[in-house]
């Protein structure tokens, strides 16, 4: 028996409070958890900064990474296994993919991946066909294994079927995430009948398809998605925290630029200041190493960057207020650069507009950044519809974006005292305040 295909002498399982439990038989996949690139994901946040307003949620990408396995897992053995369409020769491909495919994740992602300019999806391919413990594991299915691996998480592998497992409008990552987020946050948007749909899903030349009996499910699941993206993701407060942390990560770049002299000498962002990131360098990168520097600078001679790793550490969050991207709010955010200027606040890290958007479903639209396939409902005759088409709970919001705007500033360095009195009075006025 080769090693793709051996089996642990004992059923390895991991409780877990979303699908209870976690089921590890293959030895490819045990392998795997124990590497020290997929272990690294236990100090990587999946939810980055919403901690700092749902306390409870501290849970990992390992947790989701789990859990997607775990569902695709279920599909393919459950559901899947001995149906023509379905190839069993694709199952450990699946596993590993599903297992793997939020491997490149840095601290805090979507922050850190925009002030340096990363792509997680180019770390996790580099991590799977690299010099590490996680390629040493796949080439021991075969030499060509890892690349088959990333094809699969880089939506580019030849079966269409497999990437829609963990990549579509309704897939194994979609579905672990949105639950174990609600359980964390402790809201209860993101709870769907996942076993329905589950039950329902049916494997077809190019993609899953759902049957038309499991429609509601599926809307259900669809306005779940719609409901955290604004009720968490979206959060203000979240994004008031991490509106301060890409700036902290942008002062400390632009001092490192100019040749400022640490306290508390920032090593371990170098290669990300200069635009050269290894593989090593990016794997010692996790949020406790952030976290760590961002309390050594909070002793910094530098006021902004001391200030701004303060706010962050202690979570002394900015304010907000609605902002829409009118000339005239045009014309009064000019106004409001001058002013903090003559108050001695640096508007570039004070005063910050910051958008969020969020498309819920879409139908395939040929052409378009960003094509979405679509999902597609199985009828008892075998026709094959979208689901818009016969969903009049989805056709109201097919293809529809939903764009909110916020202008975040420092209300504490706003209040009266006994500088610039006058000046602040007027920026309280501008912002409504008082």
């Amino acid at each position: 028996m080769g090693y793709s295909a051996e089996k642990l002498s004992e059923e390895k399982v991991f409780k877990d409070p979303v699908h209870r439990y976690v089921h590890v038989r293959d030895r490819v996949i045990w392998d795997l958890i124990g590497t020290r690139e997929f272990q690294r994901l236990r100090r990587i946040r999946q939810l980055g900064t919403t901690f700092l307003t749902f306390h409870g949620a501290e849970h990992s990408r390992l947790n989701h990474s789990l859990g997607v396995y775990e569902i695709v897992r279920r599909i393919i053995d459950d559901f899947f296994a001995g149906r023509p369409e379905w190839d069993g020769q694709e199952r450990l491909l699946s596993l590993c993919a599903a297992l793997l495919h939020d491997l490149g994740h840095g601290p805090f992602s979507h922050s850190f991946e925009k002030v340096f300019d990363l792509d997680h999806e180019h770390f996790t391919r580099q991590i799977i066909l690299g010099d590490t413990e996680v390629n040493r594991v796949l080439s021991k299915v075969d030499t060509l294994f890892p690349k088959m691996v990333a094809e699969v998480i880089a939506k580019t592998y030849e079966n269409k079927l497999v990437v829609s497992l963990i990549s579509s409008q309704i897939d194994a990552d979609r579905m672990d995430y949105l639950q174990r987020d609600a359980y964390f946050t402790g809201v209860s948007y993101g709870h769907f009948d996942m076993e329905r749909i589950l039950r329902v899903m049916r494997p077809r030349e190019d993609q899953v398809v759902i049957k038309h009996s499991g429609m509601h499910a599926v809307e259900d699941y669809i306005m779940s998605r719609y409901q955290m993206y604004w009720q968490v993701y979206f959060h203000p407060v979240t994004r008031s925290a991490e509106v301060i942390l890409t700036k902290i990560l942008h002062r400390a770049k632009r001092l490192y630029e100019s040749g400022y002299q640490f306290k508390h000498e920032p090593r371990h962002f170098y290669s990300l200041f200069a635009g050269d990131v290894s593989l090593e360098d990016y794997l010692k990168m996790d949020e406790s190493m952030m976290l760590y520097y961002f309390q050594m600078w909070e002793e910094e001679s530098d006021p902004i960057l001391s200030d701004l790793c303060d706010r962050f550490v202690n979570r002394k969050l900015f304010k907000y207020t609605e902002f829409h991207p009118s000339n005239d709010q045009m014309n009064k955010l000019m106004e409001l650069n001058s002013l903090f200027k003559k108050a001695g606040i640096d508007p570039e890290y004070y005063l910050v507009v910051d958008s969020s958007s969020d498309l819920p479903y879409d139908f395939y639209r040929p052409g378009e950044e960003e094509e979405r396939l679509p999902i597609h409902l199985l009828k008892n005759n075998g026709d094959i519809r979208e689901l818009s088409r016969e969903s009049e709970i989805v056709d109201a919001i097919s293809g529809k974006r939903r764009t909110d705007h916020k202008l975040y500033f420092p209300e504490d360095l706003l209040r009266e005292g006994p500088s610039k009195r006058n000046i602040k009075r007027q920026i309280r006025k501008l912002l409504e305040l008082e």
